[in-house]
């Protein structure tokens, strides 16, 4: 890490250790209590609700701390984990040290940090969302020779507040609107800057379409997006991300809801996920002929576990309702390049000598031939914030996988490519498979594809078990028929589930 690199870096903790936030150390975090005084001490973790769980722990001497630090504490699992026996379920949480940072709203001087889940025998608890992913992620690296499967994700929120009668926006028209029309920018860029002092790798902020106003309550969308990162370093930003930005709400006074869908007619929220293989620090998707054999080969896989993915990443009904027929939110299993009406969609991208651009727009710079590629990803725009982000993100790095052992993966990723909207061309509608309408028919194509995922140890069964079981408990397989377009049923089930994930 250069001295740049260190000084430009927003984490303080970064900067006073001189070192990137993977190499923290015990010894590290000892030091930062010391220098910044800290009093209190939060372990932070997610659960089976997909939301961030806190333990506090007020520090009385740097041997306490070190105590805390090394052993740990013990939590309630069947709690935590309803899929697991009140009679077995003690479990210990241990901090990760890389993932510390300072708290950004407490009003004593305070450090939180990232946990993992262990066993009463020290070992890794095999069904701990964060564990399940790294185990993905490693079967990965050694399924295809080293390579490594980096994500980023869009965050897309609806913030809920009394309504303001100047500067309305039009209904359905926010796109990159500027304040005064979108009138909580100052809320996304805090949360950015927030966001980005623990760690969060931030490619943009910016208001979505969807604006609308019901009585006196105006509701408004943003978006905050990430660059591509590790797939452990991807789940934990996102996580502390919507934690940010709901606590940040909260002292505005406003809400703010990560819900798929808010109303009939109304742009839902998706939270979209871009991927990347890359190997030696060079992005594998792009060769000199455009999208190379494995970029293919990522797509079959994505696509082929397209229905049981949703599983982990579209977890209650009204996810089913944002996954409907002539919206952007995708039904059907394709991909296309920029085609939003796509599944899987390959977004523009950048190539060598995309800096002529840069050049004619500024005629005082001269042209350069610099290499962009490591800019094009694969987007999969299936999850919305309803997703449990590390059994999402593993689950996908299964399908990449997966895509790289079937046996006509190419062949299978040609015969799914669509170059055309596919709601106006019928001929291409029919020979695409749909997405699942239902928890309950989530819950099939995960007991159907189960053994993909369990695969090497990867997702433990109980833990599927769990997923189908309380999809299952949703009873929704008719719901999206029976409601229709009934706005007050609509508006009771959205109720219910506003604060999902």
């Amino acid at each position: 890490m250069t001295q740049d690199q260190i000084k430009l870096n927003p984490n303080r903790l970064v900067q006073f250790l001189e070192k990137p936030m993977a190499e923290f150390t015990k010894a590290d975090i000892l030091r930062v209590i010391e220098e910044f005084e800290i009093e209190m001490i939060n372990f932070r973790y997610m659960a089976n609700d997909g939301r961030l769980k806190t333990l506090n722990f007020i520090i009385n001497s740097l041997e306490h701390a070190d105590e805390v630090l090394t052993s740990g504490e013990r939590v309630d699992g069947s709690s935590l984990f309803p899929f697991l026996e009140a009679g077995s379920s003690d479990l210990y949480v241990i901090p990760r040290f890389r993932t510390a940072f300072i708290n950004p709203f407490a009003e004593i001087p305070t450090l939180d940090i990232l946990c993992a889940f262990y066993t009463k025998d020290g070992e890794p608890f095999n069904m701990a969302p964060e564990y399940t992913l790294a185990k993905a992620g490693r079967a990965f690296r050694e399924a295809t020779g080293g390579m490594e499967f980096e994500v980023m994700g869009e965050l897309e929120y609806y913030v809920i507040a009394p309504k303001e009668e100047i500067y309305l926006p039009a209904d359905q028209r926010g796109y990159h609107a500027s304040r005064p029309f979108c009138k909580f920018e100052d809320l996304r860029t805090e949360a950015m800057r927030l966001i980005a002092q623990t760690g969060g790798l931030i490619k943009y902020g910016h208001s979505e379409v969807g604006n609308f106003t019901v009585g006196d309550t105006m509701y408004e969308q943003n978006e905050i997006e990430f660059l591509p990162t590790t797939l452990e370093d991807a789940a934990d930003q996102l996580l502390i991300a919507k934690w940010i930005l709901r606590s940040l709400a909260y002292q505005y006074g406003v809400e703010v809801t990560f819900a798929p869908k808010i109303t009939i007619g109304k742009a839902g929220s998706g939270m979209h996920i871009h991927t990347r293989v890359s190997h030696n620090g060079q992005n594998m998707y792009v060769g000199a002929d455009g999208l190379t054999p494995i970029a293919h080969k990522t797509i079959a896989g994505i696509l082929d576990l397209a229905g049981s993915l949703t599983a982990f990443g579209n977890t209650n009904p009204t996810s089913y309702f944002r996954l409907v027929p002539h919206q952007e939110a995708p039904t059907n299993i394709c991909w296309g390049d920029r085609n939003r009406s796509a599944m899987v969609r390959v977004p523009l991208g950048w190539t060598r000598g995309s800096g002529n651009m840069m050049a004619h727009a500024n005629p005082l710079e001269a042209k350069t031939d610099v290499d962009f590629s490591h800019k094009q990803t694969i987007e999969l725009r299936t999850p919305d914030g309803s997703a449990n982000i590390y059994l999402l993100l593993a689950g996908m790095a299964v399908a990449a996988r997966h895509g790289f052992e079937m046996a006509n993966a190419e062949q299978y990723a040609k015969e799914r490519y669509v170059s055309v909207n596919i709601f106006e061309h019928e001929d291409v509608l029919k020979r695409l498979a749909v997405l699942p309408d239902s928890c309950a028919a989530s819950a099939d194509q995960l007991e159907r594809d189960r053994a993909i995922y369990e695969k090497d140890g990867i997702f433990a069964p109980q833990l599927i078990d769990g997923i189908i079981g309380g999809l299952r408990t949703y009873n929704d397989r008719t719901l999206r028929a029976e409601i229709g377009n009934d706005a007050q049923k609509t508006l009771q089930l959205v109720e219910q589930f506003i604060q999902c994930g």
